[in-house]
C-alpha cells in the first residue's frame, strides 16, 4: 500500500481490526459461560446455530449449491472443526499460548499446498518453516517439560484448530467460484454439525458434561436460572461472529494478502493484553520470543503471497 490511507482503505482496514477485535476477545464470554456450566463445544453448537440459521433465512436458496458444489462440505468438516478446537483451547487453556499455536497455520498451509495443490515450496518458504517450527519450539517448552511437546488437551487443540484452519484456506481457494452465501453457511453450517457431532461423543465418552436445557413446561429453578443466564451471551457471540465474518469479507476483498494479514495479526494483540490484564495468561520470555517468531514467519508467508498490485484507493 503506497500513498495516504484513503477512506475506503481505512474503512477496510477497520473492519478486519473488528474481525480480529472479536475474535480476539471471544475468550473471555466463553469462558463465562463456561463458568455458568456451558461447556466451550455446546456454546460453539448454539452459538453457531443461530448464526446458521440466521443466514439461511437471509440466503434461503444457498444451500442448493451444495449438490452442484459437493466440496463445500468439506469446507463444512475444515471450518467446523477450526471453530470447535480454537474454542474449546482458548476456554481451557492459557490464552496467548493457544492464539500463537493456532497462528501456526501459515506453516501447516505450505504443507497442505504442497500436498493438495502441488505446490513445491521455495528456499524462502522452508526458511520461513523453520523460522515458525523454532518458535513452536520455544512456545511449547516448559520448565518442567524436557521435551518442547504439547503438554495438555489445549495445546493439541490449538495446533489441530490451525491445521484445520489452513485446511479451510485451501477449500476457500478451490471454491472461489462458488456464491459467498453458499461459503458462508457451509462454514457456519460446519461451525454447528461439527460441535453437536463432537459434544455428543465426549459426551458419551464421560468427557464434558451433557446439555442440560429446561423444557417448556419444567419447573426446575436451577435450569431455568441457567438457560437465562446463558441466552444473552449466546445471542451475543452469534451476532458478534456473524458481523465479524461480515467484516471480513468486506475488507479482505479490498486490501492486499499482506495488508490483511498485518491488520488480521492484531488478534494476537487483542488476546494477549486482555488475557494477560485479566490473569487468564502468563507472559514469559519464551512465550513472547516464540510467538514473535511465529507472528514474523506468518507476516514474511503472506509478504511473499502478496500481489502486485496496489490497495484499491
Amino acid at each position: 500500500m503506497s500513498g495516504p490511507i484513503t477512506r475506503p482503505v481505512l474503512a477496510a482496514m477497520l473492519a478486519l481490526a473488528l474481525n480480529a477485535l472479536v475474535w480476539g476477545l471471544s475468550w473471555w464470554p466463553l469462558r463465562q459461560l463456561d463458568a455458568h456450566g456451558l461447556h466451550p463445544l455446546w456454546t460453539t453448537a448454539c452459538v453457531f446455530s443461530l448464526a446458521a440459521v440466521a443466514l439461511l433465512v437471509v440466503f434461503p436458496t444457498s444451500w442448493r449449491h451444495f449438490q452442484p458444489h459437493p466440496q463445500l462440505w468439506w469446507l463444512m468438516v475444515a471450518s467446523g472443526l477450526t471453530n470447535v478446537g480454537f474454542n474449546w483451547a482458548v476456554t481451557t487453556g492459557d490464552v496467548v499460548r493457544v492464539v500463537l499455536l493456532f497462528y501456526l497455520m501459515p506453516t501447516w498451509a505450505l504443507l497442505l499446498a504442497w500436498w493438495l495443490l502441488k505446490e513445491r515450496p521455495t528456499r524462502g518458504a522452508l526458511a520461513r518453516l523453520g523460522l515458525a517450527l523454532l518458535g513452536v519450539v520455544l512456545v511449547l517448552k516448559t520448565p518442567d517439560s524436557p521435551w518442547p511437546l504439547p503438554q495438555d488437551l489445549s495445546d493439541m487443540l490449538a495446533l489441530l484448530s490451525g491445521f484445520c484452519f489452513a485446511l479451510t484456506n485451501i477449500w476457500l481457494l478451490r471454491l472461489q467460484h462458488t456464491p459467498e452465501s453458499a461459503r458462508m453457511v457451509a462454514m457456519f453450517g460446519g461451525g454447528a454439525v461439527m460441535a453437536i457431532l463432537c459434544a455428543a461423543l465426549a459426551t458419551g465418552a464421560g468427557v464434558i458434561p451433557a446439555l442440560q436445557l429446561p423444557a417448556p413446561w419444567a419447573s426446575d429453578a436451577t435450569l431455568m436460572q441457567q438457560a437465562s443466564t446463558w441466552a444473552p451471551w449466546v445471542l451475543g457471540l452469534s451476532a458478534a461472529f456473524l458481523v465479524s465474518n461480515f467484516a471480513l469479507q468486506y475488507g479482505a476483498a479490498r486490501l492486499s494478502a499482506h495488508t490483511t494479514a498485518m491488520v488480521m495479526m492484531s488478534e494476537v494483540v487483542f488476546a494477549s493484553v486482555s488475557s494477560v490484564a485479566l490473569g487468564a495468561s502468563a507472559l514469559t520470555w519464551r512465550i513472547g520470543l516464540g510467538g514473535g517468531m511465529i507472528v514474523l514467519a506468518a507476516l514474511l508467508a503472506s509478504q511473499a503471497h502478496t500481489d502486485t498490485h496496489t490497495d484499491p484507493v
